[in-house]
């Protein structure tokens, strides 16, 4: 593809902010010739509507009120199909389900990316020069973005990516891990030294945190914890460093200091618009858990079929495999678009929870990290922060389940199809912390694959790093390459458009990627 980040461009991007930041009488004027726009108008206004098109596009999601840009079927594309197909939070129906990569979707979340998100944050960097607080937190934003794309594709476009050129080289994922490190340093010392408590130029367009100083750098220690833990296998004692730095500066701790973008009429959230209308599917991992456990989350997330049982839908099944047979829907009042058919206006997007840092930190305990607790707490106080977020408050309720000794069950498609391959139950352990470390990671990996949820893109990460048996391997498998068959994906292929017009670079990309271009090539820091 081509790199199309010139002055061009910004006529793009500021169309997309337009929109995303109001619908005020002004839009007609600011679209009115976006073609007309040069970088010497990207002042200090512009600075909040840059960032709130790249938060928006950021997290994958499209608006059906911006006409050229974009609409909802990059998340169903980029996320649905790919990263929440591949760790079956959902099933889609697609090839993706079989590990193949079909009909180009690879290049929809690329494609947004590099043509939406990219140019709106380098606009916003540009609109923001001489404010020491906003880039600050625009640096923490560039990071939480990047990484995802770089966790799943591998080496991409960095350094210079909107650097005007057609052709862009590939940096490799060891060296912009290092730069994330750096600019969450940089980003760090500048909030916490500030007296500033706003960043004015972001209240009105920030759909995270209205520009709180405070969250946001609280956001950015717990993306270095993230990302610590990201590299604990290949740079055990730099991770150790970072992730006891992280929570020494502090990490989110309670919900509301969680990241949920507030979705509205033009920046909808996409899952509700699209789960239940593109017919995805509870999957059979998820009901083997949620279901043995007798999980709350369960009915809030999942609805029950006719028969008034809960039926997930195996991931990997043939084309036309299960006919007509009835699985769980998401649930519409909660996960879908609600009866009136607008929750997607309203349900907040869950890009950060408080409950992962808790995860994390107690998988660091068991590493011999200083987290501040220890690794039962920490797990413990993990579980509560996930089941408040979705409104289990009954104290009573929340100490059943972490004291629960029951285990994840048979899926319930079995009473229908009682040859499928499916009698070895992946997760063997019981919520209820165990006395044997290797059963705590394990269980530190179940739960946190659960307080993810529905965010997939991080938690299709964290599996790869960890390793730990939570879902079923898929039925069947269309993809003979080395390294996936009916396994996790490990990646995502490179788009077929930069083996024609970036050629050099992509294939520079596949040296520094240390594997051929396919879904089993594992990322650098994806190490067991």
């Amino acid at each position: 593809m081509k790199y199309s980040f010139k002055i061009k461009t910004l006529g793009v991007a500021l169309m997309a902010v337009s929109i995303l930041s109001s619908c005020t009488s002004d839009f007609d004027e600011i679209n009115k010739d976006p073609n007309s726009l040069t970088e010497d108008q990207l002042d200090a206004t512009l600075a909040g509507p840059s960032f709130a098109s790249a938060l928006y596009a950021g997290i994958h999601n499209g608006s059906y009120s911006s006409p050229g840009v974009d609409d909802q079927g990059t998340w169903g594309i980029a996320t649905g199909i790919l990263s929440s197909t591949f760790i079956q939070y959902l099933n889609c129906g697609y090839g993706t389900e079989r590990n193949a990569f079909v009909n180009g979707y690879e290049g929809r979340g690329w494609t947004r990316f590099y043509t939406v998100a990219v140019p709106a944050l380098n606009n916003a960097i540009k609109a923001s020069q001489g404010n020491a607080e906003a880039l600050a937190i625009l640096k923490i934003w560039k990071v939480f973005m990047y990484n995802q794309m770089v966790d799943a594709y591998g080496p991409i476009p960095y350094s210079e990516a909107g650097n005007g050129k057609e052709k862009v080289p590939y940096d490799s994922v060891e060296f912009i891990y290092t730069d994330f490190f750096k600019l969450l340093d940089e980003a760090s010392a500048t909030l916490g030294s500030s007296a500033v408590t706003t960043v004015a130029a972001f209240q009105p367009n920030d759909r995270l945190y209205a520009g709180n100083v405070a969250n946001w750098r609280v956001f950015g220690n717990s993306l270095r914890l993230r990302l610590a833990l990201r590299i604990s296998d290949i740079e055990p004692a730099k991770a150790k460093t970072q992730a006891e730095a992280a929570v020494a500066a502090g990490v989110m701790q309670t919900n509301e200091q969680g990241a949920f973008f507030k979705a509205s009429n033009i920046t909808p959230n996409n899952l509700n618009m699209i789960v239940n209308s593109w017919g995805y599917t509870m999957t059979a991992s998820m009901e083997s858990i949620l279901v043995g456990y007798n999980d709350p989350r369960l009915a809030k997330w999942f609805a029950k079929i006719d028969t008034g049982v809960y039926r997930g839908q195996p991931v990997g099944g043939l084309e036309d495999q299960f006919g007509t047979t009835k699985f769980s829907a998401f649930n519409n009042d909660v996960m879908g678009n609600g009866a009136a058919g607008n929750l997607s206006e309203s349900k907040n997007i869950e890009v950060f929870m408080a409950s992962e840092n808790y995860f994390s930190r107690a998988e660091g305990a068991l590493n011999g990290w200083n987290m501040g607790g220890t690794a039962k707490d920490l797990y413990e106080a993990g579980i509560r922060a996930s089941l408040l977020q979705w409104g289990i408050t009954d104290a009573n309720a929340i100490n059943a389940y972490i004291a629960g000794n029951t285990l994840p069950t048979l899926p319930n498609i079995l009473t229908v199809y009682p040859t499928l391959d499916l009698q070895d139950i992946p997760v063997k352990l019981p919520v209820a912390w165990s006395g044997a470390a290797a059963s705590q990671r394990t269980q530190i990996a179940v739960q946190k694959y659960l307080a993810i949820f529905p965010e997939s893109w991080e938690s299709w990460a964290d599996l790869r790093r960890s390793d730990a048996k939570v879902i079923y391997p898929v039925l069947n498998t269309d993809n003979n390459d080395a390294g996936v068959g009916k396994s996790l994906m490990k990646r995502i292929i490179y788009v077929t458009n930069e083996y024609s017009s970036n050629k050099d670079a992509v294939t520079d990309g596949i040296v520094k990627l240390k594997g051929p271009d396919s879904g089993g090539t594992k990322l650098w820091w994806d190490t067991k």
